[in-house]
């Protein structure tokens, strides 16, 4: 796996699908924390399927957070996500961990602290190639 990438757009998304196939790395594509809930499943699964198209050479998965919204994360494993963050009561995570292991899919808890989060990123495609390629970013 080459890395995760917290995405918050098309061009974003695109960026680092074009970097990974450069470099020959695979990526997760990730949403931003709870965008499952704000925005919904079903525009992170457009984002993702758009990138992809733009970029057929790209290895990529996608993992959309949801945050404490079991009704998103829910939705979000419907449409086929494979990886969804939840954040929310334990009950409910047993619940959709027994629904994602019956799809062949994963709960994620918690955050990864190494993924490149490109919000803030006024150059995606420098910071993913930097990232991917393992150098310090500035």
């Amino acid at each position: 796996m080459g890395g995760r990438i917290v995405v918050h757009s098309l061009g974003q998304a695109r960026a680092a699908l074009a970097t990974a196939a450069s470099l020959k790395r695979k990526v997760v594509l990730a949403s931003g924390p709870g965008a499952g809930a704000y925005a919904g499943p079903a525009w992170f699964k457009s984002l993702v399927d758009q990138a992809k198209s733009a970029c057929p050479g790209a290895e990529a998965e996608a993992a959309l957070d949801c945050g404490e919204a079991a009704g998103a994360a829910l939705a979000a494993l419907r449409i086929g996500f494979k990886r969804v963050g939840f954040s929310g009561n334990a009950q409910a995570r047993a619940d959709l961990e027994d629904m994602a292991r019956a799809l062949g899919a994963a709960i994620e808890t918690g955050s990864d602290d190494s993924a490149l989060d490109l919000r803030d990123k006024k150059n995606a495609e420098a910071s993913c190639r930097a990232y991917l390629a393992g150098e310090t970013l500035a």
